[in-house]
């Protein structure tokens, strides 16, 4: 699903220039849920931004579902990001004037998707996150657990191929961490990919394998089972 080859990420200020990420070869395939580690700086966010095509990569190849992005427009980049990938952030990322039900609804709107169409979509999931009977509240009246539950069920509602978590669980207490982590596997479980950024090793336990990032190189990669 995914590959990369000899990628490069180089951000440049008039007096600064910074490697980001120097010469990351990835792939990932189909199913996997791999676990991206290491200490703050080391590039993690920076390849999942690129990976999530919110960003192109200053050097090298990024393959995605066979088809050759890195050098995709923004617009190139989001049409194929809308269809294929959701995002589920350590901050949430939920839009406070809109209830659980909306919040969740938004990506379909991106997708024009027909009233009826969403309305069956958004409830399904809702129900099958086990969140529905929160559908009316708003991120505010709900616990930081619930809030990524929500955020999850956006994530999933378009039906990706792809989960990419930054810190899902970096804002939650330990009970809520692992309810959302036991989210994440069983989603994967039923056929999606994620890839997820963490600092937590009981999080990256429930990766099928490891990956440590350091100064911008993968330094060991650590398969944990087989698929």
């Amino acid at each position: 699903m995914i590959r990369t080859k000899e990628l490069v990420k180089v951000f440049r200020t008039d007096e600064v220039e910074t490697t980001a990420l120097n010469k990351v070869n990835l792939e990932v395939s189909e199913g996997e849920f791999v676990a991206v580690m290491g200490p703050s700086g080391c590039g993690k966010s920076t390849l999942l931004n690129i990976v999530g095509l919110l960003d192109n990569p200053t050097e090298g190849e990024l393959w995605f579902n066979g088809t050759e992005v890195s050098r995709f427009s923004e617009r190139q980049r989001t049409n194929m990001r809308k269809a294929n990938i959701g995002f589920v952030f350590q901050s949430f990322n939920l839009i406070d004037e809109l209830n659980v039900f909306e919040n969740v609804e938004l990506p379909l709107l991106y997708l024009n998707m027909p009233s009826s169409e969403r309305k069956k979509k958004v409830e399904a999931v809702l129900d099958k996150m086990k969140i529905g009977h929160r559908a009316k509240h708003f991120p505010q009246q709900l616990s930081g657990g619930q809030q990524q539950r929500v955020a999850i069920c956006r994530a999933v509602v378009t039906n990706p191929k792809l989960i990419l978590a930054d810190e899902p669980t970096g804002n939650l207490d330990s009970a809520n961490g692992e309810e959302v982590m036991n989210l994440l596997t069983y989603l994967n479980g039923e056929g999606t990919t994620i890839v997820m950024v963490t600092h937590s090793p009981s999080d990256a336990e429930k990766a099928n394998r490891i990956i440590q990032l350091f100064d911008g190189h993968i330094v060991t990669e650590n398969v944990k089972k087989l698929l």
